[in-house]
């Protein structure tokens, strides 16, 4: 996620390079064919107008929703944030003594592994190497991790471990059957939270969006020069640049917000927020050895 000010018009231009060649070959090709009277056909503006707000409003429909999946992602986190600090109250609080139990442990190993879940979370997310990533690594152990290489879906392993282990503590009476319909309610926000981003990280929007979107503005930069060429001349070139650049970028804006879980610079910041969730989390166990918060990147990107 972008976290700073301003911008460089070079970077964008940069980013939309074919675009910014396309359009400006375009109104070069049109704007010597009139200047040299190869041909003079113009075109009214009235229509092209009219197909011009037509076409701004069909890309931008298309972003509209891609960001509401990028804002749903970011409440989904916003919850796990929550619930995150919620479940280690309630470990840290809820467990009692009960002969046989180590407990200070059972509340650190409790409290780790759901720290351990948030990073394997994000790295599942962004189809990174879970078992590989150092977060993971410095939480679970080499027994935990190996077990965890047979599984599909390790987050939802990881749920499973936390969920035994809890039944396991109320078998035993470190828990009352009360406060376990509590725990019992926040492993399942995390299996709500972890379904809907998965949800919005395995289906894609529709192709024919984005497809129809950049054959219309193809077609729209053909015919933009025809109805102004007499008026503006060789400024028609810049001229289409900017506004078929526009109609382009609106569509680009929602292609990368599609998914807000990959490591663009749209992408939401959870790698700072579940750096945030453990730091939060250790501190309630009184460690002080503790990581860094996540940093943005140049230019100013927050992952």
């Amino acid at each position: 996620m972008i976290v700073a000010e301003g911008g460089s018009i070079y970077r964008l231009l940069l980013w939309q390079w074919r675009s910014v060649l396309l359009f400006s070959v375009i109104g070069a090709v049109v704007t010597t064919l009139h200047e040299f009277e190869v041909i003079r056909f113009k075109l009214p503006s009235l229509p092209l107008a009219v197909v011009g707000g037509a076409l701004g409003i069909f890309v931008s429909f298309r972003t509209n929703n891609a960001y509401s999946r990028w804002w749903e992602g970011r409440q989904l986190w916003g919850k796990l944030v929550n619930s995150s600090r919620h479940f280690t109250l309630q470990v840290l609080t809820y467990l009692q003594p009960v002969e046989g139990i180590d407990l200070p442990e059972i509340k650190r190993k409790l409290v780790l592994r759901h720290a351990a879940y948030v990073h394997v979370l994000r790295a599942h997310l962004r189809k990174q190497n879970i078992l590989a990533d150092e977060n993971v690594v410095r939480l679970l152990s080499e027994a935990e991790r190996d077990k965890l290489k047979i599984e599909k879906n390790i987050p939802y392993a990881i749920l499973h471990e936390q969920f035994a282990a809890i039944e396991n503590l109320s078998t035993r009476g470190a828990i009352d059957p009360y406060r376990l319909q509590g725990l019992d309610r926040l492993i399942n926000d995390f299996l709500d939270v972890q379904g809907a981003c998965e949800r919005i990280k395995n289906t894609p929007m529709p192709r024919s969006y984005g497809f129809i979107g950049e054959r219309l503005i193809w077609a729209y930069a053909c015919l933009f020069p025809f109805a102004i060429w007499d008026e503006m001349g060789w400024l028609t070139i810049p001229s289409n640049v900017l506004v078929c650049l526009a109609f382009s970028l609106i569509g680009e804006v929602g292609r990368v917000l599609e998914d807000p879980f990959n490591m663009f610079f749209n992408t939401l910041p959870i790698s700072a927020l579940s750096t945030t969730i453990e730091i939060n989390l250790r501190q309630r166990l009184g460690d002080t050895e503790l990581p860094e918060d996540v940093k943005p990147v140049p230019p100013g990107v927050l992952f």
